[in-house]
């Protein structure tokens, strides 16, 4: 089979295209790259903007699956115009194209974050997406307008991912559990904004593992589907980081709490993705520490620009290019 990943030289698709390719598929991505290049040389990478894609360009792919867009709240409220383009114009353009071009299956990168602010209640994909943000809205209104394309002959499934964390070759240290790990290391502590906020933490090699059983559904599955790890409350997070890194590495760390205020709290059931796409996530934080603390060589500098999507996005915006950036 012939895919074609959309954005997929970033955090998740660095984790995901290799993956892809171990089990057999022959896979393309188109990127902008603006965080670089980590995939393997064997894959073959188009720097293109997506908007400039033709139907003629979709029609050797079996399935699409599309990962660009910007990827967090930051990036969203420094640009809310070109957010509501990325995130909810461009996924609704591909997928045109792609059932226009006789694509059989799209499958949409979406987020848990179209839940907004819950209180006390584990959400299923029926529960109210009531996000008042522009990163959660954007979201859901991409879901919107590739899902209303599905037919008999065109499969869509919308992957509600929860926060992903975990290590990369295209590595992040703006993710919770990553940034956690990146204070514990570096000032001994770590900081935690508000310890009663729900977040579904979900290690990068599950996220990479649901879209694989995406892939592979029967072409008669369409639909939205929450995939996670687990639920924590972020003061869980702090102590269970603070617990493995103690462990594994022998520093003592403390925990510093702030109380600040959170606009994003939400928990969800996966049990739609275990029933329907035989999902199955089998990685813990300590996990995710574990495969943080494994890869700890690599990663130089913690404050390098390249690992906070934010501040490449400025920079780009700006037109100022670090040499460094882009690495």
């Amino acid at each position: 089979m012939k895919i074609l990943v959309a954005g997929g030289a970033g955090y998740i698709g660095s984790v995901l295209v290799p993956m892809l390719v171990e089990h057999g598929y022959e896979v393309d991505v188109i990127d902008l790259l603006w965080f670089g290049n980590n995939l393997p040389r064997t894959v073959n990478v188009v720097r293109k903007e997506l908007f400039r894609c033709t139907r003629e360009d979709l029609a050797p792919y079996e399935q699409v699956v599309f990962m660009a867009g910007l990827s967090n709240d930051p990036m969203a409220e420094y640009s809310p115009a070109k957010n509501f383009i990325d995130n909810a114009a461009l996924p609704a353009y591909i997928g045109f194209l792609a059932r226009a071009a006789g694509v059989r299956r799209f499958i949409l990168a979406s987020s848990c974050s179209v839940y907004g602010y819950t209180v006390d209640k584990l959400y299923d994909e029926e529960a109210p997406a009531v996000s008042a943000y522009p990163y959660g809205i954007s979201k859901l209104q991409g879901e919107l307008g590739v899902l209303q394309l599905a037919s008999s002959d065109f499969s869509v499934i919308s992957l509600r991912q929860g926060t992903i964390s975990g290590y990369s070759p295209r590595m992040r240290f703006d993710l919770i559990v990553n940034t956690m790990f990146k204070t514990a290391v570096t000032r001994k502590k770590v900081v935690v904004n508000n310890p009663s906020i729900w977040r579904p933490i979900y290690d990068i090699r599950d996220a990479a593992t649901a879209f694989v059983r995406a892939i592979q559904a029967d072409y008669g599955v369409s639909g939205v589907f929450n995939v996670t790890s687990e639920n924590y409350t972020v003061g869980q997070v702090a102590d269970l980081v603070k617990g493995e890194i103690e462990k594994r590495m022998g520093l003592k760390i403390a925990i510093e709490l702030k109380n600040i205020q959170d606009f994003r709290n939400y928990k969800v059931a996966v049990r739609k993705a275990r029933t329907c796409l035989g999902f199955t996530p089998i990685h813990s934080i300590a996990d995710i520490i574990d495969d943080l603390c494994d890869h700890h060589e690599a990663y130089g500098d913690f404050e390098q620009d390249r690992y906070y999507n934010i501040r490449v996005f400025k920079k780009l915006d700006s037109g100022v290019f670090d040499k460094d950036v882009l690495a």
